[in-house]
């Protein structure tokens, strides 16, 4: 009897034109308040506004929050950490981007 495997696969897509305030992105992200305003202070994330009440964050910035909040969880990263690596994804994600417009064929 042939076994049938079965993936499950979570995500959520969110817009990129949303904006969120720093309440809606820490409990989006399951994130305290004080660690997004430790990430802003990092270039983790870039919130539009001038201050922590006028910030509003973009549906990247959920992506982002998610992301750090994994990597301090998974590799006990702290916050300079954290923005390094993001930096060093972003980075592997633009050059898989080039490559790939230079061989469209290949996969």
């Amino acid at each position: 009897m042939a076994q049938t495997h079965i993936t499950w696969i979570e995500g959520s897509i969110v817009e990129h034109d949303v904006h969120m305030t720093m309440v809606e992105l820490a409990q989006a992200s399951q994130t305290p308040e004080d660690l997004i305003m430790a990430w802003v202070s990092e270039g983790v994330l870039s919130p539009a506004g001038a201050s922590p009440e006028d910030w509003r964050f973009s549906g990247d910035s959920l992506r982002r929050a998610k992301t750090a909040a994994r990597l301090m969880r998974d590799l006990e990263l702290n916050s300079p950490g954290v923005a390094l690596a993001l930096d060093l994804l972003d980075e592997i994600t633009q050059l898989r981007q080039q490559l790939q417009l230079q061989n469209p064929h290949r996969d």
